[in-house]
């Protein structure tokens, strides 16, 4: 599996640095999701099929 290059951070990552937040990195055939605060950390990946899945799972949730 490819390397992430180039992460793309969600336009709902608050304010400030705006590090409150995931980012995601598309490597061809599976996406990679990492915690903008803890970078270096896990990454995780999905394939795009259970990265929507996910997706959709969470729209219409209450927000904490």
């Amino acid at each position: 599996m490819n390397t992430p290059t180039s992460w793309k951070r969600s336009s709902h990552s608050g304010g400030g640095e705006g590090n409150d937040c995931v980012e995601v990195a598309d490597l061809d055939t599976h996406l990679a999701v990492r915690d903008s605060k803890t970078p270096a950390r896990a990454v995780v990946t999905f394939s795009a099929f259970a990265f929507a899945a996910f997706v959709e799972g969470l729209k219409g949730r209450p927000r904490r």
